[in-house]
């Protein structure tokens, strides 16, 4: 066997293993990339707004695996971090009082509810209670 052959039979090979899982690769869609998370249970923590993000209106933070949002006019709300599509942190948009997924766009209201797809499921909704400059997110 000269060197031409060699090569022709080893490149061969090669396809033969890569092309299967290539293929495979094309045919799954976009959600297989990343797989939304389950929305965390059982929550009960407390959060210092007094500095930081929350100190102010239109600010937000993740702590937990929830995002914790403070509104335009001072109220505060908290859902499930991941996007319900493929699990991306979605972010607070003050001005439009909803929470974003800066991957596909998916969009949801301030009580988590799904205004627009990709996302088919709604984020969950955590009750809040503020007592001074404490925070409390809980189930």
């Amino acid at each position: 066997m000269n060197r031409k052959e060699f090569f022709a039979k080893v490149g061969f090979g090669a396809a033969t293993l890569l092309v299967p899982a290539c293929i495979a690769g094309l045919t799954t869609s976009c959600e297989s990339e990343g797989s939304p998370s389950v929305a965390p249970s059982n929550i009960d923590f407390n959060v210092d707004v007094s500095s930081g993000s929350l100190a102010t209106n239109g600010g937000f933070m993740v702590s937990n695996g929830i995002v914790i949002a403070r509104t335009l006019t001072g109220t505060f709300l908290a859902v499930s971090a991941a996007c319900t599509h493929e699990g991306t942190s979605v972010n607070y948009v003050s001005n439009g009082n909803k929470f974003v997924c800066p991957n596909h766009g998916a969009q949801f209201s301030s009580t988590g509810s799904v205004t627009q797809g990709p996302a088919s499921t709604n984020l969950k909704m955590y009750n809040t209670t503020l007592n001074g400059n404490t925070l409390r997110v809980f189930s």
